[in-house]
């Protein structure tokens, strides 16, 4: 897997066509299904596999992205603690951009990184959807 696109603009709609006319496969069969289980709580862990090299990402974000996904389900980690991480003390804004360009969200569970304030926090999918996310995994959801 290359690419998760949770809620797409307007505009994209049209690149993508209804699951009734997408040919399946074994594997689209066996993601969707893993995903409806997640979201249904009764699946902790995906274990899709995806491709960070095939996503043409520079070091520093796989290295943001290789920190997020070694988050737990149910447990969140702030951008400072992921920035601190990733070798980039200091640099949490730098990560929060990173991580709202996520191409693999969900997989690479960038819901799960949190301000140090109170709140989710931005997320590629809105903050709405972040906390729905985050009680999701709580067992709140």
């Amino acid at each position: 897997m290359t690419r998760l696109v949770i809620d797409p603009a307007d505009t994209e709609k049209v690149l993508f066509p209804t699951l009734g006319a997408v040919e399946t496969t074994e594997f689209m069969d066996e993601a969707l299904g893993r995903l409806s289980e997640y979201f249904a709580g009764a699946r902790r862990n995906l274990d899709l596999p995806y491709d960070l090299d095939r996503i043409g990402l520079d070091a520093l974000s796989r290295r943001i992205f290789e920190e997020t996904a070694r988050i737990p389900y149910g447990l969140t980690r702030t951008y400072r603690n992921v920035a601190t991480s990733s070798g980039r003390t200091g640099a949490y804004r730098l990560i929060r951009s990173k991580l709202m360009a996520n191409p693999l969200p969900i997989l690479v569970p960038c819901h799960r990184v949190v301000p140090r304030r109170s709140g989710p926090g931005s997320y590629i999918g809105g903050a709405k959807r972040k906390a729905q996310l985050l009680a999701l995994e709580r067992g709140n959801g």
